[in-house]
């Protein structure tokens, strides 16, 4: 078969600010000359290595071979808020709910097969401590319109049997120090983790473990071999039994459901080390996580020194974009709209600046559902999180693993029955109306 280009790779805006506060890591070799192993796998983000992981702990004489385009925690994988959520996480739902308590008493079920990988992860690889946290998480709500949607996801969580408590705007103050919130849904289950400290550990880890892991090493065409597949970088190529693309959104840059998958670019702003003076006027908690009780809202996090410094990250402003790239001009506007809801949220924190910005890339499906199977005999998917980066990547990279050795479990079947993504409007409809919508919605949240 004939060598096929990759039409895009990836382009990031603004530094990985999660990655930027860690101490510089030494740099992993580029792959340069071929070399040959059993699998293969593109992205070396959450999807990809636990991926690896999940081969290494099947059969630890399989020779694996890990290829991300560029440094390990500068993508998408060092971009995301860092949490790991058991719970239905519906982002085009109003409130989060899944699409059925069936389904979502499964998707929980494995969320939580997912968390505890993650945390057999930072225990096994030695990750440092306070880089996974079993904290749960807040749904925090700022108006009428967001406690009602707390109300009613909570109703699904008691018809689905899972804990949970409501808080009254005292506690939000005494959990984080403002009192901008009017109330909040508390759920256990969710991990936070330091995400690029994460990557960076578990990248670490498998090295140590055998596998060869090459960064700044892009995938720019591949093509069928006998009874295998080749895959071609600038400066090399690897041969491999078995491919899994664990690349998210640009499993489309590989010829692979174009026209099926929608690109969401959110935006995120992370404070400079928080003076002492001003964290005891604060108060609150060291560590929390809030997620908005409309998907729409702003996601707020504070993290301490064992994640990298006493911060504030705050993330909100989605906008659709097909080529998967933000601008410059866009990130300086979302990043203005985020200053205005952290001041409102922190008036006491105004003269704080935001030392990092970044954008960051979602791929969803317009039915929400992944794409993790065999998308040609030896070439696997484990793509398409839906804006569930850290679980729903570990899980379809668990998944597409365990199809690549021939084998099938609950959670290959999980995904196996989800349906085809469905098709979007042809360009430039799909964007017209995408970031239409978006607004929309954006201007119903404008509180949360």
């Amino acid at each position: 078969m004939a060598l096929r280009k990759v039409s895009r790779l990836p382009v990031h805006t603004g530094p990985a600010g999660w990655n930027a506060i860690l101490p510089p890591a030494a740099p992993l070799p580029q792959l340069r000359g071929e070399t040959v192993c059993d699998i293969a796998i593109v992205g070396a983000g959450f999807a990809g290595l636990s991926a690896a992981r999940h081969l290494l702990l099947a059969d630890a004489k399989l020779s694996v071979v890990v290829l991300d385009a560029g440094r390990i925690a500068e993508s998408s994988a060092g971009r995301n808020s860092g949490f790991m959520i058991d719970l239905p996480h519906d982002l085009t739902s109003s409130d989060y709910a899944g699409s059925g308590a069936a389904r979502d008493r499964t998707l929980t079920r494995l969320n939580r097969q997912a968390i505890d990988f993650a945390e057999d992860v930072s225990r096994e690889y030695g990750l440092p401590a306070g880089h996974f946290q079993r904290w749960g998480k807040i749904n925090a709500a700022a108006s009428d319109v967001g406690e009602q949607g707390n109300r009613t996801y909570a109703e699904h969580l008691a018809a689905l049997g899972e804990p949970h408590e409501i808080y009254d705007a005292q506690t939000m103050h005494e959990v984080t120090g403002t009192r901008y919130y009017s109330s909040g849904l508390y759920t256990p289950g969710t991990a936070l983790i330091q995400p690029a400290g994460y990557i960076r550990g578990f990248a670490a880890g498998l090295v140590a473990r055998g596998v060869q892991v090459f960064e700044s090493s892009p995938v720019t065409g591949y093509e069928s071999a006998g009874a295998g597949w080749r895959l071609v970088t600038p400066q090399g190529g690897v041969r491999a039994t078995r491919v899994i693309l664990a690349n998210n959104g640009h499993l489309e840059s590989f010829g692979f459901r174009r026209g099926q998958l929608m690109h969401i670019m959110l935006n995120a702003c992370m404070t400079e080390e928080i003076p002492g003076d001003l964290l005891r006027g604060l108060g609150g908690q060291g560590t929390w996580g809030l997620t908005p009780s409309d998907p729409m809202g702003s996601t707020v996090r504070r993290i301490s020194t064992a994640q990298g410094g006493n911060r504030i990250v705050i993330r909100q402003g989605g906008y659709y974009r097909p080529g998967m790239q933000t601008s410059a001009g866009d990130l300086a506007r979302v990043t203005a709209r985020m200053r205005q809801k952290f001041d409102a949220r922190f008036p006491t924190l105004r003269g704080v600046r935001f030392e990092h910005g970044w954008s960051g890339h979602l791929c969803l499906t317009k039915n929400g559902v992944s794409v993790m199977r065999e998308l040609e005999p030896g070439l696997f998917s484990a793509c398409v999180q839906n804006g569930l980066g850290t679980t729903r990547g570990t899980l379809t990279g668990i998944a597409a693993a365990t199809l690549a050795l021939g084998r099938t479990s609950d959670v290959t079947r999980f995904f196996l029955e989800e349906g085809e993504p469905s098709r979007l409007p042809p360009h430039p409809f799909d964007t017209i109306g995408a970031n239409a919508y978006l607004r929309w919605k954006e201007w119903q949240a404008r509180t949360e």
